[in-house]
Order: C-alpha cells, then sequence, then structure tokens
C-alpha cells in the first residue's frame, strides 16, 4: 500500500493489477535473495572438515544399534526394513519378491513397530 500511496499519478483503476504484480514482485525478490543466501552460505562453508561432533559419534553408534536390532526381526520384516534403508520403495520390494504391495507394507509395518519397541525399551533401561 505504501508504494500506492508512493505513486501519486498513479489511475485508481489500475490500483488493484498494480498491487498484484508489486507484490508478486516481493515475494520473488524474498525468494531470490533466500536463494543467494543460501548459495553464499554453501560457498561460504568449511569443507574440508574433518571432525566429528558429539552428536555424529552418538548418531552412528545408535545406527550400529538399530542395525544390530534389525537383525533380530524375522524374514520378511528385516529383508524390508534393509531394503527401505537402502532406498528401495515398498512397491518396488513388493514387485521384486513377487508379493502383494499390501504385504510389504505390513511387514514393513510390523518391523518398524518392532523396532520402535526396542527403543522405547532401550530408553527405559537409560532412565533408571
Amino acid at each position: 500500500m505504501a508504494r500506492a500511496a508512493a505513486h501519486a499519478t498513479l489511475d485508481r483503476n489500475r490500483l488493484g493489477p498494480f498491487l498484484t504484480s508489486v507484490a508478486l514482485r516481493l515475494c520473488i525478490d524474498f525468494y531470490r535473495e533466500m536463494e543467494r543466501r543460501s548459495r553464499l552460505l554453501q560457498r561460504a562453508a568449511l569443507l574440508d572438515f574433518s571432525g566429528t561432533t558429539e552428536e555424529d559419534v552418538c548418531d552412528e553408534d545408535f545406527g550400529r544399534w538399530l542395525l544390530s536390532q534389525v537383525e533380530k526381526l524375522r524374514g520378511r520384516e528385516q529383508e524390508i526394513i534393509l531394503a527401505r534403508a537402502a532406498g528401495i520403495s515398498t512397491a518396488e520390494f513388493a514387485r521384486i519378491h513377487n508379493i502383494s504391495v499390501k504385504a510389504a507394507e505390513a511387514a514393513f509395518t510390523r518391523g518398524r513397530a518392532r523396532l520402535k519397541t526396542a527403543c522405547a525399551r532401550a530408553l527405559e533401561g537409560c532412565a533408571r
């Protein structure tokens, strides 16, 4: 509105389209600036950072522990969890193993539920 008020010669019949145009351009400018800042941060980041943080160490340890829990799963549950971890979709897994998508999704859901239970039990042990 302030931009419209600054234009003393603006035709009142063109006010709506003018404000729409200004709003769109402001949005475009905003997202361009965000993208520019993102690229700048990527270039300015230290790419040769070789140190690890405590969080990295913990994540790696948790990953090993979770993989050991996956190895305790049975048959299809284990297979589908490992396939999903490798980036294979549930539908693709079903096609590869000649089972229905619904059966693959059910096995994935069961496996994921068992892993969540294992995590909850492990956390209960830590709280004591």
